[in-house]
């Protein structure tokens, strides 16, 4: 823990840190992969012409949508919570962390909310003996799931775009000396 940010933000042990990066890698990679997995289930639902190979592909998908996508969306999105708020990147301090977090948060919410009532949908007409009623329920939530999740890991790479307005005043702000410092001395020479 450093004497600038002591007073403000405790940080994690650097083996709770090193944990927590691996479940957050490892959700994300996870992630990654589900979303994969259900684009190469949605294209063979869309393009097949075999019912029973378009209802053995929905019902997959249905298992990835309510079983592994929520606990790994989830995993991901706490993991790199806590992995801003206990490390010197903070969640306000750069801008790709920012970015992340609310593009997790969002892709979240929207695997909640549209990928899985999408599937179920199409699981509901194909169980009906029903044609699969749009290609684009099976395949528009792992396109975009794929693009964001893409995304996120180039910029957890690159860690582009520098600090915030709030990550520059945080550097300026710690850089200064506090009162009751001791000037630096000049030894003789």
């Amino acid at each position: 823990m450093s004497s600038t940010s002591s007073s403000t933000t405790r940080k994690l042990s650097r083996p709770a840190r090193r944990a927590f990066l691996v479940v957050h890698v490892t959700a994300s990679a996870s992630w990654l992969g589900l979303t994969l997995g259900l684009l190469a289930l949605g294209i063979t639902a869309a393009t097949t012409g075999s019912a029973v190979t378009v209802g053995a592909s929905v019902r997959a998908m249905k298992l990835f949508a309510d079983w592994l996508l929520p606990p790994v969306a989830f995993l991901t999105l706490v993991g790199g919570l806590v992995l801003a708020l206990g490390t010197q990147w903070g969640l306000a301090r750069h801008r790709w962390v920012c970015v992340k977090f609310w593009m997790t948060l969002a892709t979240t919410t929207a695997t909640v909310f549209a990928l899985r009532p999408g599937v179920n949908s199409a699981v509901a007409a194909v169980a009906a003996g029903g044609p699969l009623p749009d290609a684009g329920d099976v395949l528009f939530g792992p396109v975009v799931s794929l693009s964001a999740y893409v995304f996120m890991t180039v910029i957890s790479v690159l860690k582009p775009w520098g600090p915030t307005r709030r990550g520059r005043r945080l550097r300026t702000a710690s850089a200064r000396p506090r009162v009751g410092d001791s000037a630096p001395t000049r030894q003789p020479a």
